[in-house]
C-alpha cells in the first residue's frame, strides 16, 4: 500500500496545514503521511482525511500490486 495524501491535497488545491486545521489532525501526523514516513493509518485519521477532502480512500490510499480479477479467474480455471 502507497500513501498518495500529497498528490491529493495538490489536486484539491489544499496545504497540508489546512487539512490539520480542518480535522483537527496533528500537523506532523499531516506530514508524515504526506512524505511516506509513515507505514499505518488508523481509521478515524483516514476516515477524517476523507471527509475533509471530499474524496474516497482510493484517493488517498494506492495498491501497489492491485490483482486483475480477470486474470485471477482465468488462471483459477486453467488446466496447466
Amino acid at each position: 500500500m502507497q500513501i498518495t495524501l500529497n498528490n491529493t491535497l495538490q489536486q484539491k488545491g489544499h496545504s497540508q496545514y489546512w487539512l490539520a486545521q480542518t480535522t483537527g489532525i496533528a500537523a506532523s501526523t499531516i506530514n508524515n503521511l504526506c512524505n511516506g514516513k509513515t507505514s499505518a493509518i488508523q481509521f478515524d485519521v483516514l476516515q477524517k482525511i476523507c471527509t475533509a477532502l471530499e474524496c474516497s480512500v482510493n484517493e488517498v490510499i494506492e495498491s501497489e500490486n492491485i490483482i486483475d480479477p480477470i486474470h485471477f479467474i482465468n488462471k483459477g480455471n486453467s488446466t496447466e
